[in-house]
C-alpha cells in the first residue's frame, strides 16, 4: 500500500476502506462504553431504591431466555438440591 507523501495517508481504495472500518468500530467501542457507564448508573440507582443488585442481573439474564429452557434449569436445579439434601 503506497502513502501520499503530503498527508501520510493511504492512496488506494483499501486503505481508504480499512480507515473507514477502524472508524466506525472505534464510535461503536465508544457508545459501548457509554452505555456500559449508562447501565452502571440504573444498576446504582436500583441499589439505593432496596434492590438486590445480583438477583436483578439474574432476572435480566433469565428474561433473555425462552420460557422452556428456564423450566428446565429450575428442574435441573432443584434435582441438584435434593441430591445434595437441600
Amino acid at each position: 500500500m503506497a502513502l501520499d507523501a503530503t498527508t501520510e495517508k493511504p492512496t488506494n481504495i483499501a486503505g481508504e476502506r480499512l480507515r473507514s472500518i477502524v472508524d466506525r468500530i472505534e464510535r461503536l467501542e465508544e457508545e459501548r462504553k457509554a452505555l456500559g457507564s449508562d447501565i452502571k448508573d440504573i444498576y446504582s440507582e436500583a441499589k439505593s431504591a432496596g434492590f438486590d443488585i445480583k438477583v436483578l442481573r439474574q432476572l435480566i439474564r433469565l428474561r433473555k431466555q425462552e420460557p422452556a429452557e428456564i423450566a428446565e434449569q429450575e428442574t435441573l436445579l432443584d434435582v441438584y438440591r435434593r441430591a445434595i439434601g437441600m
